[in-house]
């Protein structure tokens, strides 16, 4: 036990002065000895009685002096050479081994080469040693030296002569926003009329519309209460997505961050496998009791106050059924361009669709006896959500996954998962799986039937994704799963190859410029299902193929991603609304880039900008179809080529 508590306070006492180096004080400059080759010199002085320890060679007891860079990419060519000082004992501290040290004045080299640009700074620190009798005391060394003949390598943001609102010629799109708002509204729309079908609902619109058209003193006053009623419905879900119009007002980045970050599609994928597992029957998801019981009191209060409470009390009993939906269609619409008002439509979207039953049946009362009876299929159509929702939760795990590329679910293993979900769903609906909730003799009708034979369609479809042919493109699905390269296969033979995108924008303009081409430039992300699509089944279109390659040199520029910029590249920016933004990513440097001069966040974007670093023509965003993505080009090839 002794020896245990002696061991922690010795572990204590080097950790706690780990950082001391007051045996030994620096000083460091440079020295270029060639283009791309530099020796720092470092000068130490040792406090009388110490000494520093050199060990210049490994398989000693402790490890040499050695200097490492903040920049991970530059590397020491060798261990810090001695010219000044150093002598051979036999220190009693490590057995009476011979080591090599200093006293006094010493002085070490340390030889640098560099084979990219030299970096107008050099930061670092001398990781070392020193000692006396009994005494062993790390020390660190930190540094920050000039580099003669360097460049500042801090990254070019807003490029002033790139003016997008005053192309050189008008072909292009009017702007990215907008232009799927209706897409989103639709999408929202589904998810509401899909949220009826709950256990949760359902049961509910023959109890409200009654009690608007019974109670209500007359049916004329009925249908107006009814109709408030799925009015505050729709408006209540719309209010939801006002506090992210606030955060895109502060960065309009925020949301496309909040999209492509890979905790938050963890966190996602982690909710929605307890979602789908509250589907299946397990348990039950729901609101604290007081919240529901405290809204319901207020139902009653006036006509119109009350109708309001009776919509939010629908919101907030039904949520164990319209939360996993609803978290579908947030996390989508997140996904899509990184605007907030596609997160309002689309809430809107699915208010109308949970509303727009309740003024309806209260219209035509009469059509409340064609509904069916609240029954197992209820229960039937929460289960087949639920493996929807494990379908969901993969395409999350899967962002994460391509925006860090850990390889964790490529392309085959994806899909893989979903052809094993749909297998799942065909048994379930069939009779073979169970769960708690589900009838003991199942019944199989003319719509199970439909929905067996659509289920089992689809994964017939997506099967032949996990081979390594012709057939695994599945352009149906295009952007969903991870791109065509990203294969578990060392060789996919769907990989276009042909066309290979640099990375960073000013090695693309030299290169244009040496080659006398017009830069095109792709803002894109790893997690973006729309440039997948494009890249899938635009960009291989023979024609526009051959425009790219041979026509234009092209650049993708990563929105989202993660790898950290060398420390000399990193900066402090002010953007053009004053905010000061850390560029600490490579994801921050081309996120940032695009919004300053192209007034835009959403992917994919694509830009064409002449030698001189001006726009040739309109941004164009996601564009299907190929022959107008096509003229696009022509126009500013065009432009490039008029004087």
């Amino acid at each position: 036990m002794q020896k245990l508590f002696l061991f922690f306070f010795l572990f204590a006492f080097v950790a706690a002065n780990a950082q001391d180096s007051s045996n030994a004080t620096w000083s460091v400059v440079s020295k270029k000895i060639a283009a791309s080759e530099y020796e720092l010199q470092f000068t130490g002085t040792i406090k009388e009685g110490k000494f520093l320890y050199i060990a210049s060679k490994s398989g000693t007891s402790i490890e040499p002096i050695k200097v490492a860079f903040t920049d991970s990419s530059i590397i020491a060519v060798n261990i810090p050479e001695v010219t000044k000082g150093g002598s051979l004992m036999n220190d009693p501290l490590f057995a009476g081994e011979k080591m090599q040290i200093a006293s006094g004045e010493v002085k070490l080299v340390q030889k640098v080469n560099f084979n990219s640009t030299v970096p107008l700074n050099l930061k670092g620190k001398l990781v070392f040693a020193t000692g006396g009798k009994d005494e062993f005391l790390p020390g660190e060394f930190e540094f920050d030296v000039t580099l003669e003949g360097g460049v500042s390598q801090k990254a070019r943001i807003k490029i002033e002569s790139i003016d997008i609102n005053n192309p050189k010629v008008n072909c292009g799109d009017e702007g990215t926003e907008g232009k799927s708002l209706w897409g989103i509204f639709l999408l929202g729309l589904v998810g509401g009329f899909i949220a009826l079908l709950t256990p949760c609902v359902f049961p509910l619109i023959p109890l409200t519309v009654s009690f608007f058209t019974k109670r209500s003193g007359s049916k004329g006053k009925g249908i107006r209460n009814a109709v408030m009623y799925g009015f505050f419905i729709f408006l209540i879900y719309v209010l939801l997505s006002l506090p992210f119009h606030l955060l895109d007002q502060t960065d309009p980045e925020i949301l496309n961050n909040i999209s492509t970050n890979v905790w938050l599609n963890i966190i996602f994928f982690i909710i929605f496998v307890v979602f789908a597992i509250s589907f299946f029957g397990y348990f039950e998801i729901t609101l604290p009791g007081n919240l529901a019981s405290g809204v319901d009191s207020k139902a009653g209060v006036t006509s119109f106050i009350g109708i309001f409470f009776m919509a939010l009390t629908l919101a907030i009993v039904s949520f164990s059924c319209t939360g996993p939906i609803l978290g579908s269609l947030l996390a989508g619409a997140l996904t899509k361009d990184g605007g907030a008002m596609q997160l309002s439509f689309g809430m809107g979207g699915f208010g109308l669709g949970l509303a727009l039953p309740f003024a309806l049946f209260a219209m035509f009362p009469n059509w409340l006896q064609s509904l069916p009876k609240s029954g197992g299929w209820l229960n039937t159509v929460k289960v087949v959500l639920g493996f929807l929702e494990l379908a969901m939760a993969v395409k999350f795990l899967s962002n994460a996954d391509l925006v860090m590329q850990w390889k964790l679910l490529p392309r085959e293993v994806f899909i893989g998962i979903w052809v094993l979900i749909g297998l799942l769903v065909v048994l379930y609906l069939l009779g073979f799986i169970k769960f708690p909730h589900d009838d003991k003799k199942v019944k199989i009708g003319g719509m199970r039937w439909i929905f067996i034979a659509l289920f089992a369609a689809f994964t017939i479809y997506i099967a032949p994704g996990v081979t390594n042919s012709k057939w695994a493109q599945l352009p149906l699905i295009s952007g969903f799963p991870p791109p065509l390269c990203y294969s578990v296969y060392s060789h996919p033979v769907n990989c276009e190859k042909s066309l290979e995108p640099l990375r960073d924008y000013d090695e693309a303009l030299a290169l244009a410029r040496k080659l006398n081409k017009p830069l095109l430039i792709d803002f894109t992300g790893w997690a973006c299902v729309n440039c997948r699509r494009m890249e899938e089944n635009v960009w291989t279109d023979p024609t526009v193929l051959s425009m790219m390659k041979n026509e234009f040199v092209v650049v993708s520029l990563y929105v989202d991603e993660r790898k950290v910029l060398p420390a000399a590249q990193q900066q402090t920016f002010t953007t053009k609304t004053g905010a000061r933004k850390q560029i600490i990513t490579v994801g921050d440097q081309w996120a940032t880039f695009q919004s300053e001069n192209f007034n835009a966040v959403a992917q994919p974007q694509y830009a064409i900008i002449s030698l001189d670093e001006k726009a040739l023509t309109k941004t164009k965003a996601y564009t299907p179809n190929p022959r107008e993505f096509q003229q696009w080009l022509e126009c500013g090839l065009k432009a490039f080529g008029e004087k």
